[in-house]
This record gives C-alpha cells, structure tokens and sequence, in this order.
C-alpha cells in the first residue's frame, strides 16, 4: 500500500486525543508495523535472501534459508520497545504532535516511571531529526491515523 507525502503542516494537525476511545489491540499494531516496514518486499538483514515463511511470534516473518527470524518491531523505532506496543503508539503520536511536552508530564499521563519516558521520547526525537528515519515515523503516524479514522 502506497502512502502519499504528508506536509509538516498536516502531519503537526494530528491531534493525539483524536483515538483514545479506540483502542487498538497489539495485534493489530503489530500488523500495522509489518505492512510499514516490509511494503517493498521482504529481505532477510543476514543473508539477503527475499523468501520467507511465518515466524513463530504473530506478524514474524522468517528467512526459508538461514532460518533467521525477524519481528515486526525489530529495527523500527519500537526496537526493544519495554512498554506496551498500543502505549508506545500513543506516546510517539503525543511527541511527534508536541516535542516540548515534558516527561513529567508524559509520566503523569501514562503513569510510566519519568525515565523511561525520557528515554522513549529522546529517541523520538532523534528519529524526529534523523531525516530519512523522520520520514519514516511521519508514514507510520499517518497510517495510524489514517486506520483510527477508518474504525
């Protein structure tokens, strides 16, 4: 699925409260990341092969000829994500829409320990100022957006 170019206007437009009556089930998150990270094709990071079969975790996929096994969440910016995937999406929108809210405050909001806020929201951040990864975050967020629309 193709996802046409948002503006920096628009993508600042989307408002974080828009889904918290929808509540997404990791499931579908988790299908929602496979369709962003693998929409050209897979290919397997160990050996290159483009053949793949299901993984033993939901929306794996694993290489048919070393047998590697890759989630759907590694090396996106939810890699080695420790809070809840539907959590995680939440927070990313929140800082994308407002990266100078606080930690603090996204702690009280969340009722997640401050250091762990900050250390998700820096790394937002540095996807933010990354370019290409910035690019990337801006997809994901307005295939959510455009998956909370639909619901």
């Amino acid at each position: 699925m193709m996802i046409p170019n948002m503006t920096v206007s628009q993508f600042n437009k989307i408002n974080p409260t828009d889904t918290d009556n929808k509540i997404f089930t990791e499931d579908e998150l988790l299908f929602l990341l496979a369709e962003q990270k693998w929409k050209d094709g897979y290919t397997c990071l160990k050996c290159g092969n483009d053949n793949y079969c299901k993984g033993k975790k939901p929306h794996a996929r694993r290489c048919t000829k070393c047998k590697t096994e890759e989630s759907a969440t590694a090396h996106t910016i939810f890699h080695r994500c420790k809070i809840p995937l539907n959590e995680a999406f939440t927070l990313a929108r929140i800082v994308c829409c407002n990266p100078k809210i606080s930690t603090y405050e996204i702690s009280r909001q969340f009722e997640i320990r401050q250091m762990t806020c900050w250390k998700f929201k820096t790394h937002m951040m540095e996807c933010l100022n990354d370019s290409e990864n910035s690019l990337k975050l801006k997809e994901l967020m307005q295939m959510y957006q455009q998956k909370t629309s639909i619901s």
